[in-house]
């Protein structure tokens, strides 16, 4: 396999995740806002260099969401990049699926992210304009 993977730990949001978000000019979520659980989160590597990670969030319908897609802006091969995003996004849809998801859902803005998870199945539902939340 090209590709390994491991669930994300207690450490990397902080050593690893939080600069990928920063490097991308994003917003990294609060930690709070992010999956703790079992399974909640996955990394992917390439030998011992970290590509890219992701989590998901398990609910008590049948739905699955994946979020918080983020890649290594430092991992120059863009092909390879781009497989490691496809891992990612197979191995969190396989996921869902094992936790009993009938269906998985991601909200997207980027046409190259779109594309990959088109490339693993998923169908378009709608467009959005606002993400929108709120600090209880």
């Amino acid at each position: 396999m090209e590709f390994t993977v491991r669930e994300l730990n207690e450490t990397d949001y902080e050593s690893i995740l939080v600069k990928w978000w920063k490097d991308w000019r994003w917003t990294p979520p609060p930690k709070d806002f992010l999956p703790d659980n079992a399974k909640g989160g996955f990394i992917v590597y390439d030998k011992d260099v970290p590509v890219c990670a992701g989590y998901i969030y398990v609910t008590n319908s049948k739905v699955g969401w994946c979020d918080w897609i983020i890649s290594n802006i430092e991992y120059k091969d863009r092909k390879k990049r781009k497989k490691a995003l496809s891992f990612l996004v197979n191995m969190l849809s396989h996921t869902l699926k094992l936790s009993g998801c009938k269906y998985g859902y991601a909200l997207l803005k980027h046409d190259s992210l779109i594309k990959t998870y088109e490339e693993n199945g998923y169908i378009k539902a709608d467009t959005y304009n606002a993400e929108m939340m709120k600090l209880l």
